[in-house]
């Protein structure tokens, strides 16, 4: 019986979200081949709760946990660690030096593709298309004018390396573009401005599925807000279709972009990348390495689709995490 230390919680606003995502994975564990306890990682704690909500803290010299005078060693670790420091590398690069295997794509590839930036510029010369865009890093003067120039209206206003939708703005006339500003800057210390794609979005979970890149089945995004905003993906204001009603040409093509970026980051574990359609095209806006697992997520319902319980996703992607 293996030990599974499964991470959720963590440094950002995510948090919430992250402990739903965890006990999701606890509950669906297959109990026949795995023992899971929940590990909480917060800034102030690293503990282990156990289902009397018991409190054991973590050595974090080994990532052991002492349970009424036995230590406990973990075989493996599944991450459901939404931001930092589970998605943006660093707890891969702690686990990595450690000689734990975890579940998650590796150190590097969680740091680029938490920094929407830096991932879409490496995308670019692989054909794959993006909105237009402008950056800010904290400080920078603030030239409104080119700024709009540059993407025009109405445009978004994100923070660069945050999810769930936190510190984003859609931006309909100039007076707005200041507040939104500010608004991302409460998230992160760089921003990404982009153009408005006016189409239809998708979500296109990949994963390695018994050692086979394999696209999900693609969920069609249709918001009552008006963006993919936090109320929009967790407070039910928004319609979520899987499959998507586009056609089997564009089925095709969209999984093959998402794919090839798979592939081109040469990713391990989850990913859900986030595509508009714009005439026939899939722009990407974004890649998540640590997509929310509760029973509602995107994930989880292209997994059904599929075919693919939720106890075999979690399964799979530990079995792939102990041959890493």
């Amino acid at each position: 019986m293996k030990k599974v230390a499964i991470i959720m919680g963590g440094y950002s606003s995510e948090y919430q979200i992250s402990l739903k995502s965890g006990n999701v994975v606890y509950q669906f564990l297959d109990k026949t081949k795995y023992q899971g306890y929940r590990i909480h990682i917060f800034k102030e704690k690293w503990v282990y709760v156990d289902d009397q909500e018991n409190e054991f803290p973590i050595d974090r010299n080994d990532f052991s946990v002492m349970v009424n005078g036995e230590k406990i060693n973990f075989d493996v670790v599944f991450n459901a660690i939404h931001g930092t420091p589970g998605e943006d590398g660093l707890m891969q690069a702690y686990f990595e030096l450690l000689g734990i295997p975890q579940s998650s794509c590796d150190y590097y590839q969680a740091a680029l593709t938490f920094n929407k930036r830096d991932l879409l510029s490496v995308l670019k010369p692989y054909g794959i298309k993006t909105a237009t865009s402008y950056y800010l890093n904290q400080g920078d003067e603030i030239d409104e004018e080119a700024i709009l120039k540059t993407v025009g209206l109405p445009c978004f206003v994100k923070p660069n390396k945050s999810g769930s939708s936190f510190g984003i703005s859609k931006v309909k006339t100039a007076a707005e573009l200041d507040y939104a500003i500010v608004n991302a800057y409460k998230e992160d210390n760089e921003i990404i401005i982009e153009s408005f794609l006016d189409g239809t979005e998708v979500s296109v979970g990949v994963i390695n599925y018994k050692g086979t890149v394999t696209v999900l089945p693609i969920t069609e995004i249709v918001s009552e807000n008006d963006f993919f905003d936090y109320e929009a993906k967790y407070l039910g204001k928004s319609q979520e279709i899987t499959p998507a009603r586009i056609s089997p040409e564009m089925t095709e093509k969209v999984s093959a972009v998402a794919k090839k970026a798979y592939e081109v980051l040469k990713m391990s574990g989850f990913s859900r990348s986030e595509f508009i359609i714009v005439n026939g095209e899939p722009h990407m806006l974004e890649m998540n390495t640590i997509p929310g697992l509760t029973t509602e997520s995107l994930i989880p319902q292209q997994a059904k689709e599929a075919g693919i319980s939720l106890t075999d996703l979690f399964t799979n992607a530990l079995e792939l995490a102990l041959k890493k």
